[in-house]
């Protein structure tokens, strides 16, 4: 089974509640993983919030966080 979001809520700043097809769920804060040029934008909570859900989250600029990286941050939280 491929891993993917069935449903994400946006939580303020850059919280994010997730549910994964295997069944996981809650929330996660990705302050610490936005790096990089592509990624730059989300530091604007307002552009954050702007995701999208396509079997993970995406962002207009063509960002995103692969479900197994988001499903491994809200395992070690």
């Amino acid at each position: 089974m491929l891993l993917h979001i069935l449903e994400a809520h946006y939580r303020g700043e850059h919280r994010v509640w997730l549910r994964f097809n295997d069944g996981l769920e809650g929330e996660v804060d990705l302050s610490q993983a936005i790096h990089g040029e592509v990624f730059e934008p989300l530091l604007d909570p307002g552009y954050f919030a702007q995701f999208s859900l396509d079997k993970t989250l995406t962002w207009p600029n063509g960002a995103d966080f692969a479900p197994e990286y988001l499903r491994d941050q809200l395992l070690n939280v």
